[in-house]
């Protein structure tokens, strides 16, 4: 589904800094159909123009609307975000779940997020009027969240199982290090530090275990191998001219 077939509705949004911070991240996902439902009179004041910055265009460009179902009139599926769990709202989406529903859709579908006041969140006739409901699981110890905050989670998850998701990987695994090849290395490291008197001879491995326990959770590769194996090659080299009483090359 493209951006532009996604609506961002807002149902009576009460302060301009909340409705300034969600054009900044709507803008920040790469979405800018913004519609207002009665907002409060201040939602173009220079509080909101500072809290969306360069994003004080889509707040300019908002549809403003009287009702929900004036807002909704040619949406064709609408996800009413909220917390009440009523008898016949058994089935929610997460914002991930969501994600994956609204980018199903076709390009020639529109779609809307419904959001409603800061304090109340959506009326039960609001809800009524959304064919998806979403709810972000939240701590019960404080499970309101910031309405810009709210937003932020659902388009995120929208982009990144869109087009645009696409373009980010996780990082390949590499390939680890056998237990020949770290075990080849300590053999080197060990031999390399006494004979620079780094360790003690007569207990090396006191401190050859600490390098053990760092090199241990590092995940090394054969590639981080040769590079460890390759500083106690200079060192051992360097090491020699000293014994030979030749100063080595910088």
């Amino acid at each position: 589904m493209k951006p532009d077939n996604l609506a961002i509705i807002l149902v009576k949004p009460q302060g301009p800094l909340n409705i300034g911070s969600i054009c900044r991240s709507m803008m920040n996902f790469g979405f800018s159909k913004l519609r207002l439902v009665s907002p409060c009179q201040e939602y173009l004041s220079l509080d909101a123009k500072k809290m969306a910055l360069g994003a004080y265009k889509i707040l300019e460009q908002a549809q403003l609307f009287d009702d929900l179902p004036a807002a909704l009139h040619d949406i064709q599926v609408a996800f009413g975000t909220t917390r009440r769990f009523g008898k016949y709202r058994k089935n929610f989406h997460t914002p991930t779940t969501a994600a994956t529903k609204i980018n199903e859709l076709d390009d020639k579908t529109s779609a809307a997020l419904v959001m409603g006041t800061e304090d109340s969140g959506l009326e039960t006739k609001d809800l009524e009027l959304c064919q998806h409901f979403i709810t972000i699981p939240t701590h019960a110890d404080y499970p309101s969240m910031n309405l810009s905050h709210s937003l932020s989670i659902l388009i995120y998850e929208i982009a990144m199982k869109s087009d645009t998701g696409k373009k980010f990987h996780d990082p390949i695994p590499q390939q680890l290090a056998t237990g020949k090849e770290v075990e080849q290395m300590f053999g080197h490291m060990r031999k390399t530090l006494q004979d620079i008197d780094f360790l003690d001879n007569k207990n090396p491995d006191h401190i050859l275990r600490t390098f053990r326990r760092l090199f241990g959770s590092a995940s090394l590769t054969p590639r981080d191998i040769q590079i460890v194996r390759g500083l106690m090659s200079r060192i051992d080299w360097t090491e020699s001219q000293r014994r030979k009483g030749i100063k080595p090359n910088k």
